[in-house]
């Protein structure tokens, strides 16, 4: 259920948009106990009695009505109570017993359980996505109890036109779609990956505003090539390879083709593909689509807004990022994205002609152009031996002898490979030439991450700036941790590029994300090493950068308007009223009335 909006111009021209204090009604097409299995619609024992006469409700529920208030007590009790009783149980069973009783709310009152979310984001967050929804996925065949989302598989070809009638809302805004090829830092999970997608929309509801009833996750079952999967018994998915080449692609063909034919302005979030995937189907579909890839985009963004906040901890004005040595450990779709995005930004900063010292490393070490064979994604950022002889380093020089020699400002690891960055590499990053080094273990789940945040500040010292994919605890008395997992900017592209009604999503309004996103933090908190804000401020902070997302998309004539606000209004709004017309369209969970209608 959402709250009634609607919009109004004013003589000047100014556009705001207003609720009522008591919510308007919400028409429903059901009655009796298709009401109560509804989670969209259903309340539990908060139906008051006209409501439940005027819905045929009486007889089926206990005589008494409790109140949303009493409701959201009594499951927060219920949850509290799990906490106590767990203590001591080891971690993945605490979570997904945690994951399981959220779930089941879920599944039971939608209502209540986003208000319980966006009330305890930084509770839950951890729960319904990372590090927790990795292991969801892990087990998600034996943990499965009813669907959720929409699955497209190899067997559905030449159907999918018509399958897309099937999901009942009459329209969608928000769609994370997988194949599940690469989930997280744990391979290929087949369609167990679906609960990527479930994960991430559940943070555009609660953080982002996204009505619920408008969002889908899609999973695109092409097949698994993960050997356990495909000999275990409970799997879920396509017991066959994975389609490759055209046959692949095709599928996916179909699938976005049907999308847009249903939901023309409707925005497709691309998740945990593999490399040679995520990049094929950016291209393929960036221009023709309103689209974009988490893992390329989104992790570049979140990653630069890091990067430039740590030139500030540094004492310099942003502009030196164009002299900030970087080494990047990981030549997947992430790390390449994130240097993709970092060289786009030094070209703005001091032209296209300069030579930005950014150090890429794969499993086989150090890329450089002497190396036989180099993925075309990575070929524009191997190192020719002119750029490295004079560091000593050579062809596929490995983790330790780069650090050392290189004495980067910054170490990035997006390899997905638990504990790379070890004590002797943390240990040499005492030498590095920044007053303030930084350390981004980015990796997801928390057992992939590079290393610990208690590691890095024991071994790299005190005075780094330390940045995690998957949360960490603060290191008491000694550093900040911050987290810098896409959450800080996938939600914030995806409204703005929404409510901009934008035809695509283009690199500007990318880097706008980024660069607002690094803008929020202010000089105080930079001089403590907060590189990111706060995730219990993440609504607020959704609206902002959601609305320089909008302004960039006006900028570049791309926008189309949204509902009932067009093109014109969105140019005529100042930057504040952008913030605002942000807010005012970031849907907040609360009983409406329910009014039958045949």
């Amino acid at each position: 259920m959402w709250r009634l909006v609607r919009s109004a111009p004013s003589n000047l021209r100014r556009w705001r948009r207003f609720s009522t204090a008591i919510p308007g009604p919400c028409i429903v097409h059901k009655r009796g106990a298709d009401i109560l299995h509804d989670p969209w619609f259903n309340k539990d024992t908060g139906f008051p009695l006209t409501e439940r006469d005027r819905l045929g409700l009486r007889g089926l529920l206990p005589p008494r009505v409790i109140s949303f208030e009493q409701q959201y007590a009594r499951f927060m009790e219920s949850y509290r109570s799990l906490e106590k009783n767990t203590q001591g149980q080891p971690d993945g069973i605490v979570s997904l017993a945690k994951w399981r009783i959220l779930n089941r709310l879920h599944d039971r009152n939608e209502t209540l359980y986003y208000r319980v979310l966006i009330d305890n984001i930084e509770d839950f967050a951890p729960i319904i996505y990372t590090p927790t929804v990795g292991l969801v996925c892990q087990n998600y065949s034996g943990l499965f109890r009813r669907p959720r989302g929409m699955y497209f598989s190899a067997k559905d070809r030449g159907e999918m036109m018509s399958m897309i009638y099937n999901w009942p809302a009459q329209q969608v805004d928000m769609i994370v779609l997988t194949d599940g090829s690469r989930i997280l830092g744990l391979g290929d999970l087949g369609v167990q990956g679906i609960g990527i997608p479930i994960g991430k929309l559940d943070m555009y509801v609660a953080a982002a505003g996204i009505n619920p009833q408008r969002i889908l996750p899609v999973m695109l079952d092409v097949g698994t090539n993960n050997r356990n999967l495909l000999e275990d018994r409970l799997y879920l998915g396509l017991w066959e390879p994975r389609l490759e080449g055209e046959e692949y692609l095709s599928i996916v063909d179909e699938f976005m083709e049907a999308v847009h034919a249903r939901w023309p302005k409707a925005i497709v979030q691309f998740e945990d593909f593999q490399m040679k995937w995520a990049f094929e189907t950016l291209q393929r579909y960036r221009k023709r689509f309103c689209m974009f890839n988490d893992d390329i985009q989104g992790t570049a963004g979140v990653a630069l807004a890091g990067l430039l906040g740590t030139v500030r901890t540094q004492g310099r004005p942003l502009t030196d990022f164009v002299n900030q040595k970087i080494v990047v450990v990981g030549a997947g779709s992430a790390g390449l994205g994130v240097l993709n995005n970092a060289v786009q930004a030094v070209s703005r900063m001091a032209g296209a002609e300069s030579h930005p010292q950014f150090f890429l490393l794969d499993k086989d070490g150090l890329i450089t152009k002497a190396r036989k064979y180099i993925d075309p994604a990575a070929a524009p950022f191997a190192k020719s031996p002119g750029e490295i002889e004079g560091l000593g380093l050579r062809e596929g020089a490995n983790l330790i002898e780069v650090v050392n020699k290189v004495k980067p400002h910054v170490l990035l690891g997006l390899s997905g490979v638990g504990g790379i960055f070890n004590e002797e590499v943390l240990k040499a990053m005492h030498q590095s030439d920044s007053p303030k080094p930084a350390i981004f273990a980015m990796s997801n789940p928390t057992m992939n991450a590079e290393c610990t945040a208690i590691d890095a500040f024991k071994h790299a010292g005190e005075n780094i700036v330390f940045a995690s994919g998957s949360p960490f605890k603060n290191v008491d008395l000694v550093g900040h941790v911050n987290q810098a997992n896409n959450m800080q900017l996938f939600l914030r592209i995806g409204l703005g590029a929404l409510l901009s009604g934008a035809r695509s999503i283009s690199d500007g309004m990318l880097q706008a994300a980024a660069e607002r996103l690094a803008s929020y933090i202010t000089d105080e908190e930079i001089q403590k090493g907060i590189l990111y804000p706060p995730i219990r401020s993440i609504r607020d902070i959704t609206a902002e950068v959601g609305a320089a997302v909008v302004r960039a998309a006006v900028a570049e004539e791309l926008a189309e308007g949204h509902g009932d606000v067009g093109p014109k209004e969105l140019m005529h709004m100042s930057k504040e009223e952008t913030v605002e017309h942000v807010k005012d369209n970031m849907w907040y969970p609360i009983y409406s009335p329910l009014v039958h209608e045949k």
